[in-house]
């Protein structure tokens, strides 16, 4: 990788971010410019994969021609074939004089087809043609142009999956991803997003003209561990509205949360069964462990029920309690009295209250508390290696932290 390349990229065109995978996309969009080589852009809606196309023609020997960017998703499928290729006049009904498409316009220079898999299956064939021999025909015409264009296509669909439903040509997956750029999705960029999310506020501080935000450690591992499905989009949007609408200044992640839309609800792994009311079927040994715990609840819940019911009796009558000795049910109450029992033969048992005190069945919140402290122990404090070992997100890992009280 040649890092100083990559960080001129960056600069020129306002990249922020450290992260490996997004450092490797942005080497190869500067390698393969040298090319004539086709490229795929693939990754998530707002991302940014519109700043690779940019780095490729300015890095090309066609960085002095024409740089053209396509959104075939925005185009009505009726007119597209005219824009990209042009029409003779009258071809169709209000086509009043002859034009010139992008296919044209961008000759000897690069042209970017943003949303790629939006195409009309006639218009594929049409881009099809084009990559293998630089030809098309204009809508309306018998005759055959040339082009020399460099093309660019980008997508956030699952092109392999578009082609097993029929709404892809695979001959054109083939063509168009000569070299693939995957972009990493925010969530995956760590802190990046902290960096990001700085700069958007002092941006946006100097628009609005008031004063910066500033992120304390919560807020900051908030915005790490949120999954942000519209991306660098999504936080642009957020940290607009947080530097516009709080008065408060230093944001903590409580006040932030307020913002981010709520995330489907999830538990720790452990305590997510799987089965039937009838048989139960489990993917760990942990999951036995924690199904045998909640049915171990649910008894000691009825047993305790019990002897609550024969204690309020007892406050009825201290001294003649019908009650049956077993001295099991005396270890499951936790901070009640125990009762030394003198029976007989016949006769109601009297209860006697003493100071001594017993333990209570360890709870499932005490057990989940308790295995995240040790993955937090095991992972140096580590909130992201923690959550991967317990298979849930850092932002749940956060949220039960903080439930928890876990320091």
């Amino acid at each position: 990788m040649d890092v100083t390349e990559v960080q001129k990229a960056k600069q020129q065109f306002g990249i922020i971010g450290n992260d490996p995978a997004l450092l490797r996309a942005i080497d190869t969009a500067i390698q393969v410019a040298k090319t004539d080589l086709t490229v795929l852009i693939t990754g998530e809606s707002g991302v940014g994969k519109e700043f690779f196309p940019k780095i490729i023609h300015t890095n090309s020997v066609r960085k002095h021609g024409k740089y053209i960017a396509v959104n075939c998703g925005a185009i009505p499928e009726g007119t597209i074939d005219s824009e990209l290729f042009g029409h003779i006049k009258g071809a169709f009904t209000g086509a009043v004089n002859e034009r010139k498409g992008y296919f044209s316009e961008a000759d000897g220079g690069t042209i970017f087809l943003d949303e790629v898999a939006e195409l009309p299956m006639p218009t594929q064939a049409r881009l099809l043609r084009v990559l293998e021999n630089g030809e098309f025909i204009r809508v309306g015409s018998s005759e055959v142009e040339k082009t020399n264009v460099r093309i660019v296509c980008a997508t956030n669909v699952n092109l392999q999956e578009a082609i097993a439903e029929g709404r892809f040509r695979e001959d054109l997956y083939y063509r168009l991803s000569t070299v693939p750029i995957t972009v990493p999705p925010l969530r995956k960029r760590g802190d990046d997003v902290v960096m990001l999310f700085k700069k958007f506020c002092m941006d946006f501080a100097a628009k609005y003209n008031v004063p910066r935000l500033q992120l304390n450690e919560d807020a900051a591992a908030a915005l790490v561990a949120y999954s942000w499905p519209g991306n660098i989009r999504q936080l642009k949007n957020i940290a607009e509205q947080v530097s516009i609408l709080e008065l408060n200044r230093e944001l903590t992640a409580e006040v932030l949360m307020r913002y981010l839309p709520q995330e489907p609800k999830s538990n720790l792994p452990m305590l997510s069964g799987h089965g039937t009311a009838e048989g139960k079927s489990f993917e760990s040994e942990r999951e036995i462990l924690y199904s045998v715990l909640f049915d171990m609840r649910r008894d000691i819940t009825e047993l305790k029920s019990q002897i609550e019911s024969l204690r309020a009796m007892s406050k009825e009558n201290t001294e003649h309690v019908p009650y049956y000795t077993d001295a099991h049910d005396v270890s499951i109450v936790q901070h009640a009295p125990a009762y030394h029992i003198q029976s007989q033969p016949g006769h109601y048992e009297h209860i006697v209250a003493t100071d001594e005190y017993v333990e209570e069945a360890v709870s499932l919140d005490d057990v989940e508390k308790k295995t995240i402290i040790m993955a937090l122990e095991r992972n140096k404090g580590k909130r992201r290696n923690a959550a991967k070992e317990l298979n849930i997100s850092e932002r749940t890992l956060y949220r039960k932290i903080k439930e928890y009280g876990i320091e």
